[in-house]
């Protein structure tokens, strides 16, 4: 079984007295919505990636806070079974503007939205729900 590494952020910031998380919708996906994820590219290390794809995919600087967990699962692609681990990162937004990505990205990501981080069971994937109410609950406690 082949075996497949990503990572990704729940970038998020306090607006209008409570927090918000950054989200996309997927091309070709316009009812799915998702945190923004990658493959970790060879000697990047998680934390990295998690960032990166953040800010490739929203158009958001984002700071490393802490590791909420990896999601594992494993799926199947052009008949052959994958492993994949997926690692999320807690990230607090610095800066950048939400939607404003390079055109190159088009290709992947259909929108990107701000989401009340209190509202994440409007994610769409199980995973994702979970690391993101972990995201909340770190941050519940820490204000």
């Amino acid at each position: 079984m082949e075996r497949e590494f990503s990572a990704g952020g729940v970038a998020v910031r306090r607006m209008r007295g409570r927090w918000w998380m950054a989200t996309i919708v997927p091309r070709g996906k316009p009812k799915v919505l998702a945190l923004p994820k990658g493959l970790v590219e060879p000697g990047e290390a998680t934390v990295d990636t998690a960032v990166r794809e953040t800010l490739e995919e929203t158009g958001l600087r984002a700071d490393h806070v802490a590791k909420l967990g990896d999601i594992r699962y494993v799926y199947t692609r052009q008949g052959v079974r994958i492993f994949k681990v997926v690692s999320f990162h807690l990230l607090q937004v610095r800066g950048g503007r939400l939607g404003e990505i390079d055109e190159s990205m088009r290709l992947e990501v259909e929108d990107a939205r701000w989401l009340p981080l209190a509202e994440y069971r409007r994610l769409s994937y199980g995973g994702e729900r979970e690391v993101a109410g972990r995201a909340l609950d770190r941050l519940t406690l820490s204000v």
